[in-house]
């Protein structure tokens, strides 16, 4: 009698566009470019084209140097760079996740 394998769950994996490191979609952030703006989407269902982005600041700092906007294929409105400079002023510093 053969053992049934059940199948893997399918976990989806994302990029940070600040640090380019591959994720499962759950541990970073979505931003959103909708008709509206840019937009922090939580729920990650939001319609518009979204890019990702780790919850640190060192991250958020990078991606808002310029990758974030060729991400979202346009450019950054002063009123978008405060929006998300505020949002970044509550993330923590940095993780642990280089140490062991």
């Amino acid at each position: 009698m053969k053992k049934q394998k059940l199948p893997r769950k399918h976990i989806p994996q994302r990029t940070c566009v600040g640090c380019r490191e591959v994720l499962s979609k759950k541990e970073l952030v979505r931003i959103v470019r909708t008709s509206e703006g840019i937009l922090v989407d939580p729920t990650g269902k939001l319609n518009g084209r979204g890019a990702y982005i780790h919850l640190q600041k060192e991250c958020w700092e990078r991606a808002l140097k310029g990758s974030l906007s060729k991400a979202l294929k346009t450019e950054l409105s002063e009123q978008d760079k405060k929006y998300l400079e505020a949002y970044e002023l509550n993330l923590p510093e940095s993780t642990s996740r280089l140490q062991d």
